[in-house]
């Protein structure tokens, strides 16, 4: 319908829609419509048929307004031969390697949703067209093909594809949602267990590939952190750390370290937060990449909610010697989540400072600082989930100063996130804004505190998880 009344542009949309908001604002009697709009990511899931949950009432209201029809009909799933993520979700059933239940106890396997029929099937945004669909599941096929055409023994070519993919996903994982991501990771991982349970490998190959196993493990504990499972993340940690021993490599080691403190640290037991890192910190004397850095930037946001000053900029202090003398490593070499870039690091000092309570003003000016980093970041360094914090700590400081329209001018670009990208730390960080305004807007009128609460109230009750159930 879009299409037919020449509406397929973002400015012509947006235009449009809002002038109905306003006019249906008026006709109703409604102020709350009145200066409604729509964000570009909202608009291309609209138009490109990638729409898993119903719009707002008040979204839907001035929809079937501008089209006259019901907003179940205008947003009804796109012809076939039309791709886009899958709503309907499964439950895929990841096994732990045979070689891990004499460390875990044998019941422990991860139940992970995945989108769609099949795991092995790739995700697809709505945007991608038929031929780039075709390129990849044809990618995918080949990668099963040639681990089975190598037999029982573990080749060259096997092992070079696995890693082409590895690095692949480790690279998209900051800056896609998860939905689309989830079932290739599962792939990978079930393949590399294969492999370490049935091929024939020597032991350099060995080595690598339990490395390999080691980092998909540790995406998909990341994934159930995101989708709000700690103890399905903290499993899949446990695993990683099991393959990072079997390969011997202490950057892996310190890496899942981190990964299981930062695990800790969202679902509320800074303490045990503090511990991780400090075991992380433990190994990372024959480590010289940025996982040093990231250990001492978690250290720090861990003390933070302990209320510890002193330990908080001390291991601030430890960040910024670690980053000085880090030297890219072979974790770093595949990039994306294994590497732990400058903006990251502003950003964790910034959440660091502001969770503290103790200078507001510095806190406000440190989190500016890095909300202006991500806003300037190169392609390898951003991170959708890293920025979204930012902005949310630059909210909770300017609350502290009493800057309430502040905050709500940095929460926005949060506020507007579509329900893909509202992973779990997303999620918790609003729901932190929230509690804050709760507090301010006991201290004032509470007119603005209140109608930003109110918003995040709408944000929250949609996260990331509710689309793979």
């Amino acid at each position: 319908m879009a299409l037919r009344r020449h509406w397929q542009v973002y400015e012509t949309f947006r235009l449009r829609f809002e002038a109905t908001a306003n006019s249906a604002a008026e006709q109703e009697c409604d102020p709350r419509l009145r200066g409604l709009s729509v964000s570009k990511r909202q608009f291309e899931r609209w138009y490109g048929g990638a729409v898993k949950t119903r719009p707002y009432p008040d979204q839907c209201r001035v929809l079937e307004a501008m089209f006259g029809v019901g907003v179940d009909q205008l947003l009804a799933p796109a012809p076939a031969g039309h791709v886009s993520v899958p709503a309907a979700a499964t439950s895929f059933v990841v096994p732990l390697p045979r070689s891990v239940p004499a460390l875990l106890p044998p019941e422990q396997v991860v139940a992970l949703p995945v989108g769609g029929p099949s795991s092995s099937e790739p995700r697809f945004d709505a945007g991608t067209t038929e031929l780039e669909r075709q390129v990849t599941m044809a990618a995918r096929r080949a990668l099963r093909f040639t681990a089975m055409a190598e037999g029982s023994s573990i080749g060259p070519e096997t092992l070079g594809q696995i890693h082409d993919e590895v690095r692949r996903l480790t690279v998209a994982y900051p800056k896609l949602a998860l939905p689309t991501l989830l079932g290739d990771l599962v792939e990978v991982q079930d393949l590399t267990f294969q492999l370490l349970e049935h091929g024939r490998a020597k032991p350099l190959q060995a080595r690598e590939l339990y490395l390999l196993a080691g980092i998909t493990s540790g995406m998909l504990a990341k994934a159930s952190h995101d989708l709000g499972n700690p103890s399905a993340a903290m499993m899949q940690a446990r695993t990683a750390f099991v393959c990072a021993d079997n390969a011997d490599h202490h950057a892996m080691r310190a890496w899942v370290r981190s990964l299981q403190s930062l695990i800790s640290y969202w679902a509320g037991r800074p303490g045990e937060a503090a511990d991780y890192a400090a075991l992380g910190q433990g190994v990372i004397g024959n480590v010289h990449g940025t996982t040093s850095v990231w250990l001492a930037c978690l250290s720090a946001r861990a003390h933070s909610l302990l209320g510890d000053g002193e330990a908080t900029r001390t291991a601030i202090q430890q960040a910024e010697e670690a980053r000085a003398t880090a030297e890219p490593d072979d974790l770093d070499a595949f990039g994306g989540i294994m590497t732990f870039p400058l903006p990251r690091q502003l950003y964790y000092v910034a959440e660091a400072t502001v969770q503290l309570g103790e200078d507001a003003a510095l806190g406000e000016s440190r989190s500016e600082t890095a909300v202006f980093a991500y806003r300037n970041a190169t392609e390898d360094e951003w991170a959708f989930g890293d920025q979204a914090g930012a902005q949310t700590d630059l909210a909770l400081a300017r609350i502290a100063c009493g800057e309430i329209e502040g905050a709500a001018e940095a929460v926005r670009p949060v506020l507007d996130l579509p329900v893909e990208q509202r992973n779990f730390g997303i999620v918790s960080s609003a729901q932190r804004v929230h509690a804050a305004l709760h507090g301010a807007g006991r201290r004032s009128s509470g007119g603005a505190a209140a109608g930003l609460r109110q918003e995040i109230e709408v944000f929250i009750t949609t996260p990331t998880s509710a689309l793979v159930r």
